[in-house]
């Protein structure tokens, strides 16, 4: 199903969408718009909609398996603003979003699905769910010069650390249950990475309701949903998987031409599966086993 404008799809959301659990796809370029789209198919979502310009092209077989929402970030369409208006329309419902070149990854993933995952942390009484952006690139840029190589993909094995949040109502106390967390590109070139762009935690799945407001920073204006884990004991967390840095620092004239490569003596293939993530402390499965 097709529609023209954000507004049409939220006076009328597709039933499955409104059911949920659902993946935002907002397309920034045409790299691997389709890639992107059949993994979060395959990972179980009950729809998946692309929020694109009308001019970017999708693969024949995935026009009428998505819902396509005319939707350009480039002519001043601002991701918050059309997550937040979503979450508005469909209460109740889990959503998801992410970025094309972006690939959602949660412990077992292999023999479980995204549904039955959030089934497991609703029963929790958790309605959001922390992710970490992990950095994908490409191994060799010479033969990939985008950066961007689906099957040639490397990504950092240590380097990841976390901060406390301040609470700037609180004089600055640390917010309870909730970390800033840095590493991969993000840290290793923070030279080309603005201060206010370099947190690799995003609050990627959520349980819509109206009042809900996605911020540009990717949190919420629930506190709650912020958090990483309930009082009582640790809860799931899922990652996602991302060639946006990489691909962002070789179009960058200030970052292009001083990078050969990304890989360095703590870079790894990676695996495309889910227990590679749990090994490297990169996902929490809980209490979900």
């Amino acid at each position: 199903m097709r529609f023209d404008t954000l507004a049409a799809f939220l006076q009328a959301p597709p039933a499955d969408f409104a059911q949920g659990p659902s993946a935002m796809i907002f397309a920034e370029d045409e790299v691997e718009i389709d890639g992107t789209l059949r993994h979060h198919r395959a990972a179980g979502f009950a729809a998946v909609a692309l929020f694109a310009p009308p001019d970017f092209r999708l693969a024949r077989d995935l026009e009428p398996v998505v819902h396509r929402v005319d939707y350009d970030l480039a002519r001043g369409g601002s991701l918050p603003e059309a997550v937040t208006a979503v979450a508005a329309a469909v209460p109740g419902a889990w959503l998801y979003y992410c970025y094309n070149t972006e690939y959602l990854f949660h412990p077992f993933c292999e023999t479980r699905t995204v549904g039955e995952m959030l089934t497991f942390h609703t029963g929790e009484r958790r309605d959001a769910m922390l992710t970490y952006v992990v950095d994908l690139y490409a191994g060799d840029l010479e033969a990939h010069p985008d950066a961007v190589a689906p099957e040639a993909a490397w990504l950092d094995r240590s380097g990841y650390y976390a901060l406390a949040r301040p609470d700037p109502a609180h004089h600055n106390h640390p917010k309870e249950r909730q970390l800033d967390f840095f590493g991969g590109l993000r840290w290793r070139y923070e030279e080309h990475v603005p201060p206010e762009r370099r947190r690799i935690d995003r609050i990627s799945l959520f349980r819509a309701r109206p009042g809900l407001v996605l911020r540009p920073d990717h949190t919420f204006n629930v506190e709650e949903y912020n958090t990483y884990a309930c009082k009582w004991h640790n809860n799931l967390t899922a990652a996602v998987c991302s060639f946006r840095v990489a691909k962002a620092l070789k179009r960058n004239p200030g970052s292009t031409y001083e990078i050969e490569t990304f890989r360095w003596h703590n870079s790894e293939p990676f695996e495309w599966q889910s227990r590679q993530l749990l090994d490297l402390g990169l996902m929490e499965p809980g209490q979900w086993f």
